[in-house]
């Protein structure tokens, strides 16, 4: 997992590509599948900026790893270029691959609950052999 400041950096760049390309990086609302190749259409666009590849990666993944963006990826839905014209369509092969994605989060989200579940139940074990 990022740390903080890293995460702080990463959505400073969201907030700035989504004020640059409105119609295509949405903070809030409706999202809609990228065009593939969008880094390449943003390092062109973005040349000049003091944005770095890196850091222009790092918020594109961002992004398109979120549940909101992961669960607009169904097949056949239209994908967006950075003006939020429509473009090509998702494969179905790119769907699956989002709802992989989605269930591996899920799966690694309940093992966070359980493993935080079972800790407080040995520590209050722990406190409780203590008092006894």
């Amino acid at each position: 997992m990022k740390n903080e400041s890293q995460l702080n950096r990463i959505k400073s760049v969201l907030t700035f590509l989504s004020q640059k390309f409105p119609r295509c990086f949405v903070l809030q609302g409706k999202v809609r599948p990228l065009k593939i190749g969008i880094f390449q259409d943003l390092t062109e666009r973005l040349q000049g900026d003091e944005l770095t590849k890196t850091q222009l990666r790092s918020a594109v993944r961002f992004y398109t790893l979120g549940w909101r963006y992961l669960f607009s990826m169904k097949s056949g839905a239209k994908r967006i270029d950075l003006e939020g014209f429509s473009c090509e369509t998702v494969e179905e092969q790119h769907e699956k691959h989002a709802q992989k994605q989605l269930s591996d989060a899920n799966i690694r989200r309940q093992k966070r609950k359980n493993d935080a579940q079972m800790n407080k139940k040995s520590q209050a074990i722990v406190n409780r052999d203590q008092l006894g």
